[in-house]
């Protein structure tokens, strides 16, 4: 497993915030990754391990997840919010020059980025996500989202997570599981595994609109400079194969790619991923 360094940042309402700086080279833009609603910086790990050390990996935990600190008030679990949070990160390290890898929500986060400071972007990578997100993943995801449970034992919260995820990765066996569970879960002092954010979170994601906010299409077409892969679970129901498609046809250069017998989201770890990563890498420093 890569080493990283923990480190933190301040919100502009005074919570502190983490992430993992993953050291790479100097000599290339940084990959910032954005996770997804219940994810956090571990998210990454597969990516991490494979590209540190070449690349520099910055791999925040959004207010709410992970090491991050917990909000007062959850209306600010929203996506403008998360954009200022990560914006004051960005000016804390002096970046001028990254690329971004969002999954997910993530991936909106990307987009909006783009809107705030396009040409600072050399690279971009939406991870099953786009402009046009599903009604039918997104209330999937509202019926489970903010619901804590707790386990025993890694064994018993991975078994969980499978009967819930079964249709995302069906292929997966006990092991992948596991290590999925330890991406998403954390053992609490009374030996508890429990899932690493703040239920809260799902409040404003149940409001109208609540997964964006905004209209996301002059977000996407922000990005028209930058190189773009757009990467999809074949069996995705928050990225259509119809929505990716728009998404090529607005602007023809997005690498495209379809990860086989995965649904939302893929890890990134896939071959089909990999392949995508260093295509997209390579151009960003071409």
């Amino acid at each position: 497993m890569a080493s990283w360094t923990d480190k933190y940042w301040w919100s502009k309402d005074a919570l502190r915030l983490h992430f993992r700086d993953y050291a790479g080279r100097d000599d290339r833009p940084p990959i910032l990754c954005l996770p997804g609603l219940t994810r956090n910086a571990r998210d990454f790990e597969p990516v991490a391990d494979r590209l540190a050390g070449e690349w520099r990996l910055i791999c925040p935990d959004l207010r709410g997840r992970g090491e991050s600190a917990y909000a007062k008030d959850s209306m600010t679990y929203a996506p403008l919010v998360y954009l200022q949070d990560i914006e004051a990160l960005i000016a804390e390290l002096g970046l001028t020059r990254l690329i971004l890898f969002g999954t997910s929500l993530g991936g909106i986060l990307t987009m909006l980025m783009g809107a705030t400071g396009a040409e600072r972007i050399a690279g971009a990578l939406l991870n099953d996500i786009g402009p046009q997100l599903e009604p039918a993943g997104l209330a999937r995801i509202r019926t489970y989202v903010g619901k804590q449970s707790n386990w025993p034992t890694w064994g018993h919260a991975a078994r969980a997570i499978a009967v819930n995820n079964r249709h995302v990765h069906p292929d997966y066996e006990l092991a992948e599981w596991i290590a999925m569970a330890k991406r998403l879960c954390r053992l609490t002092r009374a030996g508890r595994i429990m899932f690493d954010y703040d239920m809260k979170i799902a409040e404003p994601f149940r409001l109208p609109g609540g997964e964006a906010g905004v209209d996301l299409w002059p977000a996407f077409d922000t990005l028209k400079n930058a190189p773009m892969t757009v990467v999809r679970g074949e069996l995705s129901d928050i990225l259509s194969d119809s929505g990716a498609i728009k998404m090529t046809m607005r602007r023809g250069d997005i690498d495209y790619v379809t990860v086989p017998r995965t649904g939302h989201v893929p890890t990134l770890g896939e071959p089909a991923s990999v392949a995508a990563v260093d295509r997209l890498l390579a151009r960003a420093i071409a």
